[in-house]
């Protein structure tokens, strides 16, 4: 398989600036803590538009604050 780089998500730094708690963020983002891990951890594979959505609005972030693509050599 052609490796064609991959996405780093940025979730845990952007969490951290925001001051809220992992908790709180979960809460107010509406999503569960077995999601945030897997953003954190950056091991989800399937993107769900409407989670990314509600972590952007939550953190006041754009998409490219969230996540960034990182080509095959820098891997």
């Amino acid at each position: 398989m052609e490796d064609r780089g991959t996405l780093k998500i940025h979730l845990e730094r952007l969490l951290e600036a925001s001051g809220l708690s992992n908790n709180k963020f979960c809460q107010k983002a509406e999503i569960q803590h077995s999601q945030l891990k897997g953003y954190m951890d950056n091991t989800i594979t399937r993107f769900d538009a409407d989670v990314l959505i509600r972590i952007c609005h939550t953190l006041d972030c754009s998409i490219a604050d969230l996540l960034e693509y990182v080509p095959p050599a820098n891997c």
